[in-house]
Order: structure tokens, then C-alpha cells, then sequence
């Protein structure tokens, strides 16, 4: 497969408004989740490179494991990623359980700790988990376990200067909002992933809407729903109900510059679709 060059460019992004007309302009660079090619780590950089993509999301759970590594161990990482001409989008570290289960919480918090110095040492802003379930009322137990957690760990991402990015999909982008809203400024920001907001029955509109200014991370995937299955369905990029223009529209209003990782989590033919994932999103 040719290489196509880097992705990244300026997208103008038109949107209409009250007796006059504004275009935006959107930068989008391009990353992709290595896990998702199927491959060896080594391989799957040097595909990630020549699909045109610059950088990628490594998974500190099954590709590498920052507790195992030595400092001379992950100098090395960092070199052969940048042999490829890439970059770290975001460490992936997803945990068993979430933030608010009280059982082993001090051993999670602390394997996210380590994770987050990890993302740092290799260059990336974020790591990216599932936060865990959100209690609809405040006077839970868990929601003071769940705050608490989030807390001491934005903490420590202030400290350390790579922050946690809770992923979207598990609830309404609303209701992280109303957690985000509970925590101290800046401890929590946002993976935005609209495939999976669709997927359990939410919209992702809304959600980029509510969490705009929180998104430091997009997963670039879509999805429909099926009725028959009472649940949504990942599809190719751009074949779904997601609608990125309008996504890309929100995002730029609140001067968004992260990346855009493509993710193929259900795929016969990783490698094609990501290549036509990259396509679709440099093309808009």
C-alpha cells in the first residue's frame, strides 16, 4: 500500500447562522488505535505511518505494560515510535471495574497513576478509561467514592501533566457533564467517542454539545442503531448515524486541537477500513 503522506490538514467546516454566514477552520490530525490493525506492535506502526496517520494510541494493558517497564525500556519505545515518524495520541488503560467500586480502588487508582506517568514519559496529554457508573443522585455512597477517586487522580494529572479522559457511551454526555460539573476545574476531561454513544442508545450531538469544552480526545467511529438487537452497531466511518460535520462544527466553536483517532473495534478488514476511515475524515 502507497503511502499517503500525512494526514493531517485544515478542514473549513460551513455552518449557517441568522443573516450571515460563517466557515470555520479545523485542523485535523489523524491518529490510530494500533490494537485495532490486528498486527504486531512493530507492524502496526509501520502500517499506521503509511496509511498517513501521525500518531497512535497504544494500549498500556496489552500491548505494553508501564509497571514492567524500565526507564531504558521505555527510551526505546519512544525511539522506534518516532523512527516511524509518529507520535503518542493517548495511552488506553482500562481498568476492571470503574472509580466508583470501592474494592481494590487504591490498587486501581494507582495503576492509573502509573499509567498517566507513563503517557507522559512517551509525550501523550491523556489516558483514556471508562470512569465507571455515574449514581443519579448525589447522596449515594458512590457518588462521594466515584468524586473522590476523580479528584485525587486530576490531581495528580496536574502534577504530573498527563490527564485522565473519560470515555463516552456509558451515559449521556448530560450526565458526565454533571459529574465533570462536581469535580475541582480541570481534573477530568473527555474522550468524545460517537460510535459508542450511539451504540447504547444516546446522541452523540448531544453529548458533543454538553461536553464541547471538556473533549481533549475524539475516537473517530460511528455507528447505527439496530432495533432487532435493542442496542447499536459499529459500522464503517461515515456510513453511520453520526453526523461529523455537525461534530466537527462543535468542536472547532471551542478551538478543539487534539487528535482524531480512527478505531475499528468489529472489522473483517481492519487495515482497508482504516485507510478509508483516514479518506473519509481528510475529505470533508
Amino acid at each position: 500500500m502507497k503511502n499517503s503522506g500525512r494526514a493531517g490538514k485544515d478542514v473549513h467546516v460551513t455552518r449557517q447562522w441568522p443573516g450571515r454566514s460563517r466557515t470555520n477552520v479545523l485542523t485535523l490530525k489523524i491518529a490510530v488505535r494500533l490494537a485495532c490493525l490486528g498486527q504486531s506492535f512493530r507492524k502496526a506502526l509501520q502500517t499506521a505511518a503509511t496509511l498517513g496517520a501521525e500518531a497512535v494510541e497504544i494500549d498500556a494493558r496489552t500491548e505494553v505494560r508501564p509497571a514492567e517497564m524500565t526507564q531504558s525500556a521505555i527510551r526505546h519505545l519512544r525511539k522506534t515510535i518516532a523512527n516511524f515518524n509518529l507520535r503518542v495520541a493517548a495511552v488506553s488503560f482500562q481498568t476492571r471495574h470503574g472509580y466508583h467500586v470501592l474494592e481494590n480502588l487504591d490498587r486501581r487508582i494507582e495503576a492509573t497513576r502509573q499509567a498517566m506517568q507513563f503517557a507522559f514519559q512517551l509525550g501523550a496529554p491523556v489516558v483514556l478509561n471508562q470512569v465507571g457508573q455515574i449514581p443519579e443522585k448525589t447522596d449515594d455512597p458512590q457518588w462521594e467514592v466515584l468524586v473522590q477517586a476523580l479528584t485525587d487522580l486530576g490531581r495528580y494529572g496536574q502534577h504530573v501533566g498527563a490527564f485522565l479522559a473519560a470515555g463516552t457511551g456509558s451515559e449521556s454526555g448530560p450526565d458526565l457533564k454533571r459529574l465533570i460539573d462536581a469535580l475541582p476545574e480541570g481534573s477530568l476531561v473527555v474522550n468524545l467517542d460517537p460510535g459508542n454513544l450511539v451504540i447504547n442508545g444516546f446522541s452523540a450531538s448531544e453529548a458533543a454539545r454538553a461536553l464541547a469544552p471538556h473533549v481533549h480526545y475524539v475516537h473517530a467511529r460511528d455507528a447505527i442503531r439496530d432495533l432487532a438487537r435493542g442496542r447499536g452497531l459499529e459500522v464503517p466511518l461515515g456510513s453511520g448515524t453520526v453526523d461529523f460535520p455537525e461534530l466537527l462544527g462543535i468542536l472547532e466553536e471551542h478551538r478543539y486541537g487534539g487528535y482524531f483517532t480512527i478505531d475499528r473495534q468489529t472489522s473483517g478488514d481492519a487495515v482497508t477500513e482504516v485507510a478509508q476511515a483516514i479518506q473519509f475524515l481528510t475529505s470533508m
